[in-house]
């Protein structure tokens, strides 16, 4: 809808696209998050106008990559206050804890389970941020680890209750974010992620009708939509809101389970995709 624009760099979805999308005119170029890659874009221009171009994704593999010696000391000065802190061991990976998936990742569901059992709920609701990195078997849980993932300034985690209804419209509202056919109305993100419960989801219909057959895990039972249900969550932005800060939780579920592994979950179903 906005004519004139060559290029357009995408970095709030912190996705990563080994190829470009073009749209209209327009290149659109997306490198993900956490120095994992770098783009390289070379544009052919020709009386002011973009004729041509070539683009590489470019993984970034640390281990093979000598550190700039200015820029590794200035990390290190600004880590020294609270490196002791930072690098305790809480615990161990035992299986790839990964963050990205539209609909969960392992490391989403290690932060449910934490909810579910150091809060005491049946339901657990966590955001779908699209940043973190991955832990790969064997890797230690540090503090730094559970940071890299919870880190934000409203870390809060809130215990409450919800009807079935109100658990259902948070999914309804956060799909429709997502899969509005209208980018204009799309917010980014993933989808939220939840413990305790699953569902079905058919991203094809319209707001208000994509989520049916919500199911407590627990129980087998129907999450039934005029019953309240203890249900914990973070990451909300509504003034007021109590409760430890989610790091908290994840560490001391960590520090209980010490080795953590997390099966595949599949509580959720996806279809009209």
């Amino acid at each position: 809808r906005v004519s004139g624009i060559a290029v357009i760099f995408t970095a709030h979805t912190h996705d990563a696209m080994p190829a470009s999308v073009i749209v209209g005119k327009t290149v659109l170029i997306a490198t993900g998050s956490h120095g994992k890659f770098l783009s390289r874009l070379d544009l052919d221009v020709s009386d002011k106008k973009v004729t041509g171009y070539r683009f590489q994704l470019i993984p970034v593999f640390s281990d093979a990559i000598a550190p700039d010696p200015e820029m590794a000391k200035l990390v290190a000065e600004i880590r020294a206050p609270f490196e002791k802190d930072l690098s305790r061991e809480i615990g161990r990976a035992e299986s790839v804890l990964y963050r990205r998936g539209n609909f969960n990742g392992t490391l989403d569901d290690m932060i449910c389970d934490a909810m579910l059992q150091e809060r005491d709920v049946e339901i657990a609701l966590s955001p779908g941020f699209r940043w973190g990195g991955t832990l790969l078997p064997g890797d230690p849980i540090t503090f730094d680890a559970i940071a890299n993932a919870t880190a934000i300034t409203y870390p809060a985690c809130y215990r409450m209750n919800m009807s079935g209804q109100q658990i259902k419209d948070v999914l309804e509202d956060v799909a429709d974010n997502i899969f509005h056919p209208d980018p204009y109305f799309q917010g980014g993100g993933d989808m939220v992620r939840v413990g305790g419960m699953g569902y079905s989801i058919d991203v094809s219909k319209g707001a208000g009708q994509r989520i049916s057959g919500l199911t407590h895990l627990k129980t087998g039972a129907p999450i039934e939509a005029g019953k309240p249900y203890s249900v914990a969550g973070w990451a909300s932005v509504n003034q007021g809101v109590e409760g430890p800060p989610v790091w908290e939780i994840v560490e001391r579920y960590v520090a209980r389970t010490k080795a953590v592994r997390v099966a595949p979950n599949t509580s959720v179903k996806v279809t009209g995709a």
